[in-house]
């Protein structure tokens, strides 16, 4: 009996001791610095990055999935808003890459040797923008049937020249280069997240869940902006938005971030590198990990490219299912397009330096 009691005292303070410890790391968690507008805390913890054991559309880019520690910071709720860049740009006179006339000696740097250079016609400032009049098409991977390089296409006019962004401020910025991103971040002393810091805030309050509302794909249509229909010919639009929405248009996730998947992808730091999951040590918990030291694709040798998360309204389950967490595809720095856009972090070390 004697010693049954000492059993129970002893698990009695191991338990008042791991509440103490517990409630200590809590308040370690919650930095005192005041939380920036528009910005949402996410918690440090370790947790399951790449393609999950039961996700049937996991691409091998994803794989093999692998832990990671992330150390706590601030992420924007939304994504980088029309009206918020139109501040950037007001304050700065900032000219985004789609905007700028083109160099023809800068760009054939980054193609293949003996590229012949374009007509003149061509070689304007402009970006690509989603065909929506594509009727049929031949082949699923040959994506060039429903892009098309735009004139005059860039952040002003997501969809050319006769087009603008009125009534649309508080729709995602497109058309973002990631130097474009980059500029922003600067002027707002934020940066880009890691791909490790992305989707510690898109698990939430979860460790290993495929989507950002946890692992039932049947609840994608109510909680993501995504393709819906016969991608790339027949669009049925079931939730009242043909292509990018508002933020904010779809519920948050469990700590409050929106749209994380689907409406546009978002741009990354870490370089796009094909081979970096396969090399890692699966044995090791990555610490803030910060991606591959160099860029690598294969099927774009010349350009560097980085990642981009959460898929965007183009997504949809026949073609690139890029509406999960895991998902990842890269690209290139001087690329912009009409479903591409970013969103901003900051951490208590760099609010405390300004």
């Amino acid at each position: 009996m004697k010693s049954a009691i000492v059993r129970c005292l002893i698990v009695l303070v191991l338990l008042l001791f791991w509440n103490c410890e517990t409630t200590s790391k809590e308040k370690e968690e919650i930095p005192s610095l005041e939380t920036p507008k528009g910005m949402i805390w996410v918690p440090s913890k370790t947790f399951t990055k790449g393609a999950k054991l039961n996700d049937k559309m996991a691409m091998m880019a994803e794989k093999p999935a692998h832990q990671v520690y992330v150390d706590g910071f601030f992420m924007d709720a939304t994504e980088v808003t029309n009206q918020e860049f139109s501040q950037f740009v007001e304050a700065t006179q900032y000219i985004t890459l789609a905007e700028r006339e083109i160099d023809w000696e800068e760009m054939k740097k980054e193609l293949p040797a003996g590229t012949p250079k374009p007509d003149e016609s061509i070689l304007q400032p402009g970006s690509l923008i989603f065909k929506r009049n594509v009727k049929n098409i031949n082949n699923v991977q040959n994506y060039n049937q429903w892009w098309e390089w735009k004139i005059g296409a860039n952040w002003r006019h997501p969809q050319g020249p006769d087009s603008d962004i009125e009534g649309k401020e508080n729709h995602p910025v497109v058309h973002i280069g990631y130097e474009d991103a980059l500029a922003y971040c600067k002027w707002a002393n934020r940066r880009l997240p890691t791909e490790a810091e992305w989707e510690s805030a898109a698990q939430g309050n979860q460790e290993d869940a495929i989507f950002t509302w946890g692992n039932n794909a049947e609840n994608l249509n109510e909680n993501a902006n995504t393709w819906q229909g016969t991608f790339p010919i027949e669009l049925a639009t079931k939730d009242g938005f043909d292509y990018a929405a508002g933020v904010k248009s779809y519920p948050p996730n469990s700590l409050g971030f929106y749209d994380l998947l689907g409406n546009v992808w978002e741009i990354t730091q870490d370089y796009f590198n094909v081979k970096y999951y396969a090399n890692l040590d699966q044995n090791e918990i990555l610490q803030n990990p910060k991606g591959a030291k160099k860029h690598f694709n294969p099927n774009n040798p010349y350009e560097i490219e980085h990642i981009i998360k959460g898929g965007s309204f183009l997504c949809h389950a026949s073609y690139c299912a890029s509406f999960r967490i895991s998902a990842r595809m890269g690209n290139a720095e001087k690329s912009s397009s009409d479903h591409v856009g970013f969103r901003t972090v900051v951490t208590p070390e760099m609010l405390q330096q300004e």
